[in-house]
């Protein structure tokens, strides 16, 4: 049976080595796992547009620099989701989380260690390779 398939901007939040993750509410699918924050494109919006919208709705930032990283999709039993990654390399505003999710910063060498979606693994090992210091 074919899925539909969810497209989601999702936004690396970048800041020295460090990267934002916020936590999934447990009643959300994969909930009480770290994630990188973003959401649904809406209808006649672009990926940035998207992407921006939902930053400032969940974790209070205006995006000020973004670039496309990397396009996933990934088939969960219930759900196909197709990731759209941007890196956000600077922003205005402090990050904290207006639904009331917890957010922390985590070094890039430590993303390892994190439990994440298991759609989000990619991005995970793309972000140490491609960041990852000697």
């Amino acid at each position: 049976m074919q899925h539909k398939v969810i497209h989601v901007a999702v936004g690396v939040i970048m800041q020295q080595q460090r990267i934002l993750l916020a936590l999934r509410s447990s009643k959300q699918h994969q909930g009480g796992k770290w994630e990188f924050p973003g959401g649904k494109v809406e209808a006649g919006e672009t990926v940035a547009q998207a992407l921006s919208r939902e930053l400032q709705e969940e974790v209070a930032i205006n995006v000020t620099q973004s670039s496309a990283f990397m396009q996933l999709e990934y088939a969960y039993p219930e759900k196909t989701v197709l990731l759209d990654i941007w890196l956000v390399t600077a922003f205005d505003g402090e990050p904290h989380g207006r639904e009331g999710q917890p957010l922390r910063w985590v070094d890039i060498a430590e993303l390892g260690n994190i439990e994440f979606p298991d759609a989000n693994q990619p991005i995970v090992e793309r972000i140490q390779q491609q960041f990852a210091t000697s």
